[in-house]
Order: C-alpha cells, then structure tokens, then sequence
C-alpha cells in the first residue's frame, strides 16, 4: 500500500488547486466515505493518494486542454507504482477504474463500483464549500483570469467560453461547481454537501453582487 509519505513526492509541493494538499483532504473525506458506505477502504485509499500523480504541472496545470486527460496519465502511474508493490492485476484495474472515473468532464467512463463511487465523491466534495471557493479563486488567478466576470449565454450552455471572454472563477462556480452536490453518488456524501453547497453559492451570489455594482460604477 502506497504511504502518505510516498505519495509526497509525487504532487507538486506548492499547488494550491492540485497539490498535495488537495489529496490529503481527498484521502481522509475518501477513508470517512469508505467507512460510512462499506466500501474496500484498501483501494478507495491507493486511488485517492494516486489520483492526480503523474499530472501536468506548473503554468500548464491551468490549460483545461491538457489537463482533459490527467486521470488516464494518473491510472498509468497508479498501475506502474502498485505493480512494484506486488498488487495483483485484479487490484490494480479497481484502482485504475477509479482514478479515470473521477473527472466531472469526462463522463467515457463513469464511476461503476462503490469504490469508484467514493473517490468521485470525495475529489468533488474538495471542490465545493470554503476550500472549493479558495481552489476555483486560486486556479483562476493563477491562470491570469479574474474571480468575477459575466459569463455569456454561450458559455452557460456549453461551457466553453467565447472569443476574448476569460474564464473567472465566477464562470467555475456557474457551469461546474453549482451542479456538482446533484452528482454525487453515495448517501454520505450528499449530506456532507448540502452545507457545503449553501455556503459556497452564498459566496458566489455575493462576489456577483459586489462585481456588478463595481462595474456599474
């Protein structure tokens, strides 16, 4: 079983979106997950320590273009670092089905086991809420791009933004993270985002409210 000391080396030390301490949280919400849903915490915990490993980084972290496929780079990795531990393939393939079933934007192959299941709902449970609000507001600014702008109708549709409109932290909130507590899975962690959910839309509605009275200004 890979270690949280292993799994160190394997993120970028200072990521404030996909770094490492994003897969701690990830790891302990995915034990607490394991535990109320009944799920093989040995493999819920190997996935959460390898789901982002073997990712882009750095500047190019922020290009949704190359992060469209992280989690086939990260289920490559995963099956390389527990095949020198000896795992067995059946085991391997549990895990590796859980890390590509992870992405809110990819749905080719959608979480199919309880395990699957967890760690899905523990990375998105870490994208809503204060932390969720602190990630999107990072990933943005990190990216050159605003925490307010109005995105267009376009956008709200499709999720992809029109010829010189930024992608704000505003427009994360809008097409991803508002729909995210309506696509978890497991009963537990439903009931963990009903308030994480209330807390973050009670952000957002408010940095709209205060970006729009500046630019009306």
């Amino acid at each position: 079983m890979p270690t949280i000391d292993q799994a160190r080396g394997w993120y970028p030390a200072n990521d404030a979106v996909h770094g490492f301490d994003h897969v701690l949280r990830v790891y302990f919400m995915a034990e607490r997950l394991s535990r109320a849903e009944g799920a093989d915490i040995e493999i819920v915990r190997a996935a959460a320590l390898l789901h982002d490993a073997g990712d882009v980084s750095g500047a190019e972290a922020d290009d949704p273009n190359l992060r469209h496929s992280h989690q086939n780079a990260a289920a490559e990795f995963a099956a390389l670092k527990l095949s020198l531990e000896g795992w067995p393939e059946e085991r391997i393939s549990a895990v590796q089905h859980c890390i590509r079933a992870h992405r809110f934007r990819d749905n080719t192959e959608p979480p199919r086991t309880l395990e699957a299941q967890v760690l899905f709902d523990a990375d998105k449970l870490d994208a809503i809420g204060a932390i969720g609000v602190a990630r999107a507001v990072a990933f943005a600014a990190r990216a050159g791009q605003p925490a307010y702008a109005p995105p267009s109708e376009s956008f709200l549709h499709s999720g992809r933004t029109e010829i010189g409109e930024p992608h704000s932290a505003y427009h994360e909130y809008c097409y991803k993270l508002v729909r995210l507590k309506d696509r978890l899975f497991t009963p537990a962690a439903r009931h963990i985002a009903e308030e994480r959910h209330r807390q973050m839309a009670a952000f957002f509605e408010q940095l709209r409210e205060e970006a729009g009275m500046s630019s009306a200004g």
